[in-house]
């Protein structure tokens, strides 16, 4: 996705409440436990948390850059570990990585410093949490927002290009991508059948107006256009999380007024990173 959420505790307080008692103590097997991947720790509590996910995962530019490959640009206070600090688990994994798609959960994702490996190799048996933020890569959303830079506001290249003819481009990809997220969570739950699994939508990141151009150099129809894209992409992503027995976290609601276009104490998410 375009740009970069810097509302790691707002996420935080959101997410913890949701998961609530959801989060419980795993059965401990008689087996050794695998080892720890990069970006794991440990803690006081019961427990093991793991997040998967994209740059509004990981935070990139939003704190101190913690784990490896350092190309994934985790930073020490997303969300993640927000959560991880209120829940104190006795393990705590992020595998998060900027840029990753669905592919990258069963793939390496190679990075400008090092490979990620498959994130979901991160979710064992006695995984009890895992929260999923995935699926804005999958449509394009970053080389999109740069298609889209215009010195004109009154023009609007973007769906000029993507919602031509009657057919709408972008609203297909979301429905492609549908399909994805549901082989994902269908391989979490297989993976830790004991795991509470939470999607996580994404913030809101364009204004209900016509947009803060040439700040943010788009075009008044654009700005609406991406707008209710995203609104496709969150409304799917819950879709599959109530399909697929998982929760579903809206960050959207909390997150409306705190956009790119907001002022700076103010704003929730940055523009392009």
């Amino acid at each position: 996705m375009a740009g970069k959420s810097s509302s790691g505790l707002i996420l935080a307080v959101t997410l913890a409440g949701l998961i609530g008692f959801g989060y419980y103590k795993s059965e401990q097997g008689s087996s050794a436990p695998p080892p720890a991947p990069t970006g794991s720790s440990t803690g006081g509590g019961t427990g093991r948390y793991v997040s998967l996910g994209d740059s509004y995962t990981s935070s990139p530019r939003t704190g101190v850059r913690v784990g490896e490959p350092r190309g994934c640009a985790r930073s020490d206070n997303n969300y993640p570990r927000l959560i991880a600090a209120r829940l104190n688990p006795a393990e705590f994994v992020d595998v998060s990585c900027s840029g990753a798609s669905t592919v990258d959960l069963t793939h390496p994702q190679a990075t400008k410093d090092g490979e990620n490996p498959p994130q979901l190799d991160a979710v064992t048996s006695d995984t009890t949490l895992v929260t999923l933020g995935i699926g804005g890569n999958d449509i394009g959303f970053i080389k999109l927002a740069g298609e889209c830079a215009t010195t004109d506001p009154k023009v609007s290249p973007c769906q000029d290009k993507m919602d031509a003819g009657g057919y709408d481009e972008l609203a297909a990809r979301i429905s492609a991508t549908a399909v994805k997220i549901a082989a994902v969570l269908t391989e979490i739950h297989a993976r830790a059948p004991r795991a509470r699994v939470i999607v996580v939508g994404y913030p809101t990141a364009l204004p209900s107006g016509d947009g803060c151009w040439p700040f943010l150099p788009l075009g008044k129809a654009d700005v609406a256009y991406l707008r209710e894209s995203e609104e496709k992409l969150n409304r799917m992503l819950a879709v599959q999380a109530k399909a697929h027995q998982a929760g579903y976290a809206d960050t959207a609601s909390p997150s409306k007024g705190h956009d790119m276009c907001a002022k700076t104490r103010v704003k929730w998410v940055e523009d392009l990173v």
